[in-house]
């Protein structure tokens, strides 16, 4: 500190300056962000925030240090475009800490994605009895192999001398490192009473006419037109387990391959989520799972089983709470690997610090919520040395009880004192207000926001007359009465993850909030024993698949009968407005831009100059419904397309219906052909209730459904759940904010804490009870919240 002034230590005056930034809804945003300070992105969800922080200073920081490598080595990095922004100066390192879920590969685990797997391996390669071999002994991706061959070598005269190679891996054989092996239903793919050509294959896309069922019938395996139950046993060999074999069909070079590789390949070797809906549908109705025989689920090979320190295998490391493997850890003592011990013992330790101590190394990293993700994400940089970088995090307290937020606000402030720039796109008041510095985006949201509100400390904002200023200080009152349960839903013995023999009773027709700490077994009490079925609509945080082609009106089904009615008002057939259909245009593919690779450097996508970005051929914009060609009808925003089909020339009830229900949940702003791949993780779950809002279900059992809202959406989304409830369905939240606990008319608290001291129902009553009984950390928060 120098003498006579007061300035903070961290200081120097420096600035990250924007100016003129345009990207997505930005209007032309400029923005001065001190370095070295916490600085908070608020505003309501859609006003532009993630464009700001994430679409533009944290991209520009990015493509500036990718540019700084050569042109061979920017060719395998990702390609970035320069963001629309006239200046961006003061820029430094950005490390982004997002919410993008975690690779969903079947091999990846909470271990493999940071470096506590790797450190282990090494660790039991030098202690473990009886020896193996290298690391990769006790890796259950890296298969055993071996081979001889000859080799030409050059010493004078050229000579072969023959050569042996082996690798010694830790994938068990039988499941290949994946713990669970598949079977696989055959009347599910064939029905035997027909022929090939009847069509018999009952698998997706390989219907008779299609080009797998043309292959199938014209390999000559087999006789097509023979029911396959008269197959004989060579036959159905052939069908369904025959190698790659070369063969000709109608005049083309192929490779036939029986029904079950194909599969293999093609259905099950992907993420289950990342398949097409009827994709989706038919591999759970054909495939079941079941835990390996062989390695019993640890995925390992016998001998890294079986090969221990003090009596504990690698499989049992990997499968302890991390808190205890952190204390086993703690108990080796070997000089000879000293140094890697203490590496270990703080990586473990940063997970118990960041609140996910609760979780065990082979815990599949697809298994994780976008919190989790996202926190397991922050562990490798918690014990950094690195001062004067730019830490950008999307909504850190996503997932977090009341309880865990306290410390994640420490370690925020930690990373800032540490001398490093801290930006945090967020809407939490309980984060808010730690903040140095606040920008306030908005006033609304899409082409409503894109502004800069409020830009200051938070007393400031608190005195600003701004949305998230009038409302920073909201707190929901306990209900004065709460509604009568109509029914229960009896779960009996839950045992799921951490559970323990839980017996609940569900109250149905009210509004049940499911509550605890993270870790605590909300969701596997939730998702695991209310089964999702008959009558049960789960919406959860999982991201929707989507190309830049998919939109609100595709994902929802609402361009259907917007197609049909402009087909029936003019006399064609509806695939013209459909821009993935015939009524594309054919320069640009019905996509509106047209894209330019150019190798290592980010490619161009300029505006197609034949549809000037409308996506659809000039013949098809001639065709007009109430006024409007269908291009004009996708551009509009929800709010403007709803009272267009209520009425008049162009009412269409099956079009309004959903766009009434992408207005109730706070998604009026968004336009009907954005593409989804812009929308923020909370617009998108908002999307997903939407859809499911259609659905004929008695129970809607949602996932923290207020990720990402703004605390004035909040209000929105309670009277949402109300009218849900009130139409006569029964809602199951599981949920952390205090205004949806304080809103519920029954609370189940799990804990008392996480992992192996949770799973145990700590409370079941109102919240006016919880408040009163104050034992829990659930009650503790909520009566500090409603100040009671």
């Amino acid at each position: 500190m120098t003498k006579g002034t007061d300035v903070h230590a961290a200081d120097s005056h420096e600035m990250i300056r924007v100016h003129g930034a345009r990207v997505n809804n930005l209007k032309d945003v400029s923005v001065e962000i001190p370095k070295r300070r916490l600085t908070v992105f608020t505003g309501v969800s859609g006003s532009g925030k993630s464009s700001l922080v994430f679409g533009t200073i944290a991209a520009e920081s990015q493509r500036l240090i990718n540019e700084t490598y050569s042109a061979f080595v920017q060719g395998f990095m990702p390609t970035l475009a320069r963001p629309e922004v006239d200046v961006l100066d003061g820029l430094t390192t950005a490390i982004i800490v997002d919410q993008q879920r975690l690779g969903a590969d079947p091999r990846s685990t909470v271990g493999t994605a940071t470096d506590a797997n790797a450190m282990l391996r090494i660790l039991f390669s030098r202690l473990a009895a009886p020896h193996l071999g290298p690391p990769s002994a006790y890796a259950f991706n890296v298969a055993s192999v071996q081979a001889s061959g000859a080799i030409k070598v050059e010493k004078g005269a050229r000579r072969a001398e023959k050569v042996t190679f082996s690798r010694t891996g830790g994938m068990c054989p039988r499941c290949e490192g994946r713990g669970a092996v598949t079977d696989i239903d055959l009347t599910q793919l064939y029905d035997d009473s027909k022929s090939l050509r009847e069509g018999a294959l009952t698998i997706p896309g390989y219907s008779v006419d299609g080009w797998y069922g043309r292959i199938y019938t014209g390999c000559g395996f087999f006789d097509p037109d023979k029911p396959i139950a008269k197959f004989t046993q060579r036959e159905l060999h052939d069908l369904l387990h025959k190698e790659p074999t070369k063969i000709k069909v109608e005049g083309v070079n192929l490779t036939y391959e029986g029904l079950i590789p194909k599969m293999q390949k093609s259905f099950l070797s992907k993420d289950v989520d990342s398949l097409q809906p009827h994709v989706r549908a038919f591999v759970e109705r054909a495939v079941t799972f079941t835990v390996c025989p062989d390695c019993s689920g640890t995925r390992l090979s016998e001998g890294a089983r079986t090969s221990t320190i003090d009596g504990v295998s690698i499989a049992d490391a990997c499968a302890m709470q991390i808190t205890d493997l952190a204390e086993w850890v703690r108990g080796l003592d070997d000089p000879s690997v000293a140094p890697l011990l203490t590496a270990l013992g703080h990586s473990l330790d940063s997970f118990v610090e960041i609140g996910l101590g609760y979780l065990s190394l082979d815990r599949p990293s697809g298994t994780l919520s976008g919190g989790e993700a996202q926190r397991v994400k922050m562990i490798r940089h918690l014990g950094s040395s690195l001062t004067d970088v730019t830490y950008v995090f999307d909504e850190p307290t996503t997932g977090l009880h009341p309880h865990d937020i306290q410390r994640m606000n420490g370690l925020l402030l930690r990373l800032r004192d540490k001398g490093n720039t801290v930006l945090v796109v967020e809407h939490k008041p309980e984060t808010i207000v730690i903040a140095d510095h606040v920008v306030d985006l908005g006033p609304g949201a899409g082409t409503g926001g894109g502004a800069v509100c409020f830009e200051g400390t938070v007393e400031g904002l608190r005195a600003s007359d701004t949305v998230t200023g009038r409302h920073l200080d909201d707190r929901a009152s306990l209900k004065k009465s709460v509604r009568k349960a109509t029914g229960a839903l009896e779960i009996r013995g839950a045992d799921a993850n951490n559970l323990r023999g839980v017996d609940v009773d569900i109250p149905l027709g009210v509004l049940v909030a499911v509550t605890g700490v993270a870790g605590s077994g909300k969701s596997s009490l939730v998702h695991g024993s209310v089964p999702a079925g008959e009558g049960v609509v789960s919406v959860d945080q999982g991201a929707i698949r989507g190309s830049r082609r998919s939109n609100p009106a595709t994902y929802t089904g609402l361009l259907d009968p917007i197609r049909k009615a402009f087909a029936k008002a003019n006399g064609v057939k509806p695939a013209l407005f459909s821009a993935n259909s015939e009524g594309a245009c054919p320069t640009c593919n019905g996509v509106g831009v047209v894209y330019t690779d150019l190798a290592m450097m980010a490619g161009v996508a300029t505006t197609c100059e034949e549809c000037e970005g409308r996506r659809f051929q000039a013949a098809v914009l001639e065709y007009r419904l109430g006024g409007r060609d269908i291009s004009e009808v996708l551009a509009m925003p929800v709010s403007e397309a709803e009272a267009f089909f209520a009425e008049g020339e162009a009412r269409v009830p099956a079009a309004h219906r959903i766009l009434t229900r992408l207005s109730d949940v706070g998604l009026g702003y968004l336009t009907l052909g954005q593409p989804l791949t812009t929308l923020s993780g909370g617009e998108r779950q908002r999307l997903k209730l939407a859809t499911h809002m259609g659905e004929k279900g008695g129970v809607y059992v949602l996932d923290e459904p207020t990720a990402g809202l703004h605390l004035a959406d909040v209000e929105q989304l309670l009277g949402l759940l109300d009218r849900l409830v009130d139409s006569g369905k029964s809602v199951i939240v599981v949920e952390h904010h205090q205004a949806v606990m304080a809103h519920a008319d029954w609370i189940i608290d799990l804990g008392p804490g996480a992992g192996h001291d949770g799973g145990q129902i700590v409370f079941e009553g109102t919240p006016a009870e919880l408040v009163a009984d104050g034992s829990t950390l659930t009650g503790r928060h909520l009566a500090e919240y409603v100040g009671a």
